[in-house]
């Protein structure tokens, strides 16, 4: 009972001070004692005298300098925290334009009526903007109609922040007024065409009354708030010849590329990209060299370079990438985003993930005896790769034959694999044409960056290196002119204000300030900020892999595979839907009331296959059999999928890129298909 405190007769009033009140915590957010706050933090309440002193200092109103509006008696308590409320109001709406001087007398005159004193302070500046402009009329050094846009453009600097939005013109860049817009748009306060853009922001907010410009005023600045009306309703056409443009002086006049990794688990893809990324410079060498230290003492010293794009402890634990790593580097004609996807077939829906947004590929190979055989072999990934990226929409394949150091950089293995290799790739739908076969050796960096110089190699190959393959690939088409999409990757929790989501664009363009409307949800913010590659931009189009900074929407609504659209033509949702799908190698048939797994862009989402419609014929897509019983390997046919919740999709013909899909049963891909037709 020793170690118990005596309750019984224990003083409590000892543990507090006199100036606490029991039950009362403390209202500062970092918790701090009550002694230690009156010892170091200063209150304006405990030496008013000083602060009415400080005021004066501040603001030079003493007695005998302050004119008949200024009380000469000492401010009190509730006064200066008025004033100072007044002050900080004004500051909102005038910002540094007016000084504070002049601020604190208007605010004294009017008895702390904040309207009261922004309508005298505005009224001034209009008088003096008046006498400044008549002046300049006198000396004959304007003319009229410049008078009045100087005079217009003084009060729109003083009152709006300017905006300068993306031309739809194409001609010239035209600055608008965004913020009376959107603001009037939620508020439901439009602003009419009878006042100016400084009148239509006004009404705006709550603290500032209108002004009473002078009639020429209004005249002279109706013009500029018509300008963005009639722009925006001019036609989309120019509207893509203006972002195109951009693009390209964004871009420098090199083409953006998505660039995916494929190929067997330990085919060395990471090591392979690892390498290139550091003989391009965009790993340095102190940070190799940590690399190497680290990967020595892990035991693991040949994933040095592989570390460079497998990120996360349990990846370079396990010595196998998992999820898909992302990164950015240049050549000559491209900026290339590279994507590197897992091998292990545990993480195909990853590898779907990366392959979804890519415009090409890298198909990496191991030439080692045996390993070659066990990757392309039944089981192995080398084959299912391959056919998922064809299956997704990419059509330009560069085949990465690695390890040849292995095998002493043989013409006759190199044969061996391209003609096994070739074979199965004109069958799963790659032209020769498009397919190229480079070997290499990703540890030792041979023919990766440069040409090989190796005399084993260069007897009997003179082709490229890999660097010059990417770089040849030819870039696609990217879809500028059609409505925004975006298909969501991540989702996480930023320091400020709203959430960031990250994720391909699929099509259209996006700005800082334009409202989007999220689909299953349905649900719509405003972009806040976007990032492209880390570095904030002001606008992002097609084919950008980019962070968007949103608001106005709670996070828990949005999750990964939802996709962002535009409210004016929104992408449709729905649980029923009819595609067209091509059987792979299949051990089970497929019947009625079938469970799949749909992998459709980001989204994994369990369904069924609820009828079979038809059997169609693989070259011309007619109909050879109707309402079959079961659908076995190598078929084409036309089915009904049901999932268990809303998905957004859109038709192929109108979105190739959101129009594709793959299913998958029992851990391997048994289907590749496309949207044909939407259930409502």
């Amino acid at each position: 009972m020793a170690r118990h405190r005596n309750v019984r007769g224990y003083n409590y009033d000892e543990d507090f001070e006199e100036d606490d009140l029991y039950g009362q915590s403390v209202e500062d957010d970092y918790c701090i004692s009550p002694s230690t706050a009156a010892q170091f933090i200063y209150s304006r309440r405990d030496n008013p005298t000083a602060y009415a002193e400080t005021l004066e200092e501040k603001y030079d109103y003493e007695a005998e300098h302050s004119n008949d509006c200024i009380p000469s008696h000492e401010l009190t308590g509730a006064e200066k925290a008025k004033l100072d409320l007044c002050l900080d109001r004004m500051r909102e709406v005038l910002g540094k334009s007016v000084p504070e001087k002049v601020m604190v007398e208007a605010v004294l005159s009017s008895k702390f009526d904040v309207q009261q004193a922004l309508d005298s302070v505005l009224a001034q500046d209009n008088k003096q903007n008046k006498i400044k402009n008549e002046d300049a009329i006198i000396a004959g050094k304007a003319t009229k109609g410049k008078v009045r846009d100087s005079q217009t453009n003084r009060i729109e600097s003083d009152v709006v922040p300017k905006v300068t939005k993306m031309t739809v013109s194409g001609k010239r860049q035209t600055t608008g007024f965004e913020v009376p817009c959107v603001n009037a748009e939620e508020n439901g306060h439009m602003p009419q065409k009878g006042l100016s853009a400084g009148d239509a922001n006004v009404g705006v907010t709550e603290i500032l009354p209108k002004p009473a410009f002078p009639p020429q005023t209004v005249q002279a600045s109706e013009e500029p708030t018509l300008t963005p009306t009639s722009v925006k309703k001019s036609g989309k056409a120019k509207q893509q010849i203006d972002v195109k443009a951009e693009l390209e002086k964004r871009q420098g006049g090199k083409h953006l590329l998505n660039l995916v990794v494929i190929g067997h688990v330990d085919a060395g893809k990471s090591t392979l990209m690892g390498h290139l990324l550091y003989l391009l410079g965009n790993v340095n060498k102190r940070t190799m060299h940590k690399y190497e230290q680290e990967s020595k003492k892990a035991g693991k010293a040949s994933f040095a370079y592989a570390w460079v794009l497998d990120e996360t402890g349990e990846e370079r634990e396990r010595g196998v990438t998992m999820d898909v790593g992302m990164t950015k580097f240049e050549t000559k004609t491209k900026v290339i985003t590279l994507m590197d996807a897992p091998g292990h077939k545990d993480f195909i829906p990853n590898m779907i993930t990366g392959a979804a947004m890519a415009d090409v590929a890298i198909l990496v190979v191991d030439a080692s005896r045996g390993e070659f055989e066990a990757g392309f072999e039944t089981g192995g990934q080398t084959r299912e790769h391959g056919l998922l990226v064809r299956s997704l929409g990419v059509t330009q394949l560069a085949v990465a034959v690695n390890k040849m150091d292995q095998v002493n950089w043989q013409q006759e293995r190199f044969q061996e694999i391209v003609s096994k290799l070739g074979q199965f790739l004109k069958q799963a739908g790659f032209k020769e044409s498009d397919v190229a076969y480079i070997p290499t050796s990703g540890l030792g960096g041979e023919n990766l960056v440069t040409r090989s110089q190796a005399s084993e190699l260069t007897k009997w190959y003179e082709g490229k290196c890999l660097l010059e393959q990417i770089d040849s690939f030819k870039p696609p088409q990217r879809s500028v002119e059609k409505p925004f999409r975006l298909c969501v990757s991540d989702v996480f929790k930023d320091q400020g204000s709203g959430f960031c989501v990250t994720g391909k664009i699929e099509a259209g363009y996006v700005q800082v300030g334009d409202r989007l409307l999220a689909m299953p949800p349905n649900e719509t913010c405003t972009v806040k900020g976007i990032a492209l590659h880390d570095e904030p931009v002001d606008w992002a189009a097609a084919g950008d892999h980019v962070i968007l900074t949103l608001t106005g929407m709670d996070i828990i609504k949005i999750n990964v595979a939802c996709i962002f659209c535009c409210p004016k033509e929104p992408i449709k949702a729905c649980t029923r839907f009819r595609a067209r799908i091509l059987i792979f190698n299949i051990e089970v048939p497929i019947t009625k009331g079938f469970p799949v797994l749909l992998h459709f862009q980001t989204v994994s989402e369990p369904a069924t296959i609820r009828r079979l419609l038809s059997v169609l014929h693989k070259s011309t897509g007619e109909v050879t059999k109707k309402k079959p019983k079961c659908l076995t390997k190598g078929q084409n046919a036309l089915v009904e999928l049901q999932t268990q919740r809303p998905v957004a999709l859109e038709l192929y013909k109108d979105f190739k890129e959101l129009g594709r899909f793959m299913l998958r049963y029992s851990g391997s891909t048994i289907a590749a298909g496309v949207v044909t037709e939407i259930k409502e």
